[in-house]
């Protein structure tokens, strides 16, 4: 029996923790982490099977490279930061747009199911990724007095409300914007990652009791969700990279 006296296995923070796999010189090594490597080699040995020896026939599986690589390069990328000025950050948005996805993806498939990036960590350090690149560019671009009026919004023809209005916008680029940018990513996850579970266990547990009927309703809603976190996990990782854009864009913009 469940603590809550009915039986039923309610989903809650305890379906994001889980116990070590191993542990290597003291660092406890688990299943997240596991994904998470697993991820990485796997985004970059299909990069390098697609586009190490590239042919002007491509095969197979350089076309199928080569279409999620013009994805994000002409339908986030250009679309953003137009060709001339997009071209050199394509490919750390490709990088980041796959690694996301599958990420997101490993939640649907069989004996993973469990997306990492419901993990904030994760989302936390892509996130910080974009953000030192964004804040260095600016730097570069702009110089220290044009970093200042890019983050803080300068104006002086607001006239009298522009330390507000400096104030509101140093606290929104510099310290909300990066937090926004992880938590976005996160909490996506974490609420379908929770709704899966809570669809998936209930089915179960219907099914071994005398609400058969209830548990078939409940299989369909499990269906449907899966259906709607594919849909989700990708729209997650375009988002995320959009955003990515949308600041280097900010930071590249002459300021006035």
């Amino acid at each position: 029996m469940s603590d809550n006296g009915c039986g039923f296995p309610a989903p809650g923070l305890h379906s994001f923790l889980f116990k070590p796999i191993t542990t290597v010189g003291g660092f406890e090594f688990n299943k997240v982490m596991l994904l998470a490597v697993i991820t990485t080699l796997l985004v970059v040995t299909f990069f390098t099977l697609a586009f190490g020896k590239a042919k002007v026939v491509p095969g197979k599986l350089q076309m199928i490279g080569e279409a999620g690589y013009d994805f994000v390069r002409r339908g986030i990328v250009y679309e953003t930061l137009g060709k001339k000025e997009g071209e050199k950050y394509v490919p750390l948005m490709v990088s980041l747009f796959f690694f996301i996805w599958i990420m997101n993806i490993w939640s649907v498939i069989p004996l993973a199911q469990f997306p990492v990036s419901s993990i904030i960590a994760y989302p936390a350090v892509l996130a910080a990724v974009v953000y030192v690149t964004w804040v260095s560019l600016t730097f570069k671009r702009h110089g220290f007095v044009g970093f200042f009026k890019n983050v803080t919004g300068y104006d002086k023809e607001l006239g009298p409300v522009l330390p507000l209005v400096m104030g509101i916008e140093f606290v929104s680029n510099l310290v909300v914007r990066p937090f926004t940018h992880a938590v976005r990513l996160f909490a996506n996850m974490f609420a379908g990652h929770l709704m899966l579970v809570m669809f998936t266990v209930a089915s179960w547990y219907l099914l071994n009791s005398w609400m058969i009927p209830a548990a078939g309703v409940s299989f369909v809603m499990t269906v449907v969700m899966i259906l709607f976190e594919l849909f989700v996990q990708a729209v997650q990782a375009y988002v995320f990279v959009l955003l990515a854009c949308t600041y280097i864009q900010g930071a590249l913009a002459k300021h006035h």
